[in-house]
């Protein structure tokens, strides 16, 4: 596919094998529909496969390290020059050159959150905007401790345009001085609208608890095996002590990064079991419809949960990060219950703690969400127009310009 330079380009999108960032592009070019969209992404295969070709076009970025000469090329002009743009230059050749769009919405929402994609987002934000492009950090999570450090603040200052997922990180950004290209919305994904599928005998609607773990959280438990191990209990505790039934659902099948695996280990022994469901890969729609006709849910992805939460099923994050805590906090006023950290995890039996707590007032917490979620999916559809406000004054601009 052939560059054009009249769209909004949105890049650092890993792809689709990530159902967060399938529904963060999908929902996000539903909420635009007005403007004509181009995906620069890591994987064309995957997004091609699921749910977003008909949305947008879709631009595979160059790959530096599948290109021996290029890779040493740049290599060399990096360390002589000490120019760490050029890469990224390399890596976006064909929407960062002189026809530059009048918008580019940085998608990758928690990049900043690890410390190689900080550095990757910083850069590349850096490239663009020394070529000028005017760009929009959209939907991101910041920790506040990242703010402490002076490049992150002089990013953050380039950016047209900062969209806060959260509280916790509206208020980090406000610290630190930035406010002016700060507006806080939920995460675009509140506003993803399910595809029905075929459910499977074994999965009872509306008497199921949704399951998801990721081998990401593993990495951040205190007690090594402590995390499984709190699962298998919770699983045991819910066919001996209810009549529930059980769904294990993968949301991310990255290779090295498969929930898969991990929702496998926790199915070994439960294969003959006809009230414990393990699901197949399907897109981030079709799993959001999954997940809206469970009773509770237990998740580690925060994009599961966020599946859980904006169709007012009652949830439980296993989490580590600033998304979990100031999602939990903006929808109940507080993290405690809602979110357990795994780094805290020290007791076997601590997960079926916290879910039984959540399942004694079931039915208060769903009246909760059905009370906000309506608004809160709402105030996530308005980034789409505070999107398509800030692309049609560029846009004219740009057309003056020519």
């Amino acid at each position: 596919m052939e560059y054009s330079n009249d769209k909004l380009v949105m890049y650092l999108h890993g792809g689709s094998g990530n159902h967060g960032c399938e529904a963060i592009i999908n929902s996000t070019c539903q909420m635009t529909a007005e403007i004509p969209k181009l995906l620069v992404t890591n994987s064309e295969r995957e997004d091609r496969r699921y749910s977003l070709e008909p949305l947008c076009d879709i631009l595979e970025e160059r790959r530096i390290e599948e290109h021996f000469f290029a890779h040493v090329w740049y290599y060399v002009w990096r360390k002589v020059f000490r120019d760490p743009e050029s890469f990224m230059r390399y890596r976006f050749h064909e929407v960062m050159g002189k026809e530059l769009a009048p918008l580019y919405l940085s998608v990758g929402g928690d990049m900043y959150c690890y410390e190689l994609s900080k550095k990757e987002a910083i850069t590349a934000n850096s490239a663009f905007c020394h070529a000028g492009a005017k760009t929009v950090l959209w939907g991101c999570s910041l920790e506040p401790e990242l703010l402490k450090d002076p490049k992150v603040v002089e990013d953050m200052r380039r950016y047209t345009l900062i969209t806060a997922r959260e509280s916790i990180t509206a208020q980090a950004l406000a610290a630190a001085g930035i406010t002016e290209n700060v507006k806080q919305y939920p995460d675009p994904a509140f506003s993803l609208v399910p595809e029905e599928t075929k459910l499977p005998s074994g999965f009872a609607v509306g008497n199921t608890i949704g399951i998801n773990i990721s081998p990401m959280i593993l990495q951040h438990e205190s007690k090594n095996g402590i995390t499984i191990e709190n699962y298998r209990k919770l699983m045991d505790y819910i066919l001996e002590k209810t009549d529930c039934h059980i769904a294990l659902i993968p949301h991310v099948i990255w290779k090295n990064n498969d929930d898969r695996v991990t929702l496998n280990e926790l199915y070994n022994g439960y294969q003959g079991n006809d009230r414990v469901v393990l699901f197949d890969d399907m897109s981030c729609q079709k799993i959001k419809y999954v997940i809206s006709k469970c009773r509770a849910f237990i998740g580690a992805r925060t994009h599961a949960t966020i599946a859980a939460y904006s169709s007012c099923v009652p949830t439980l994050v296993v989490g580590y990060s600033v998304k979990a805590r100031g999602i939990a906090r903006d929808l109940f006023g507080s993290e405690e219950h809602y979110v357990l950290p795994v780094q805290s995890l020290a007791d076997p039996e601590e997960l079926i703690g916290a879910f039984s707590w959540m399942m004694e007032r079931e039915d208060d917490i769903r009246k909760t969400l059905q009370a906000i979620i309506p608004d809160y999916c709402k105030k996530a559809a308005e980034a789409g127009e505070e999107l398509c406000r800030l692309w049609k004054s560029l846009h004219e601009s740009s057309e003056e310009d020519a």
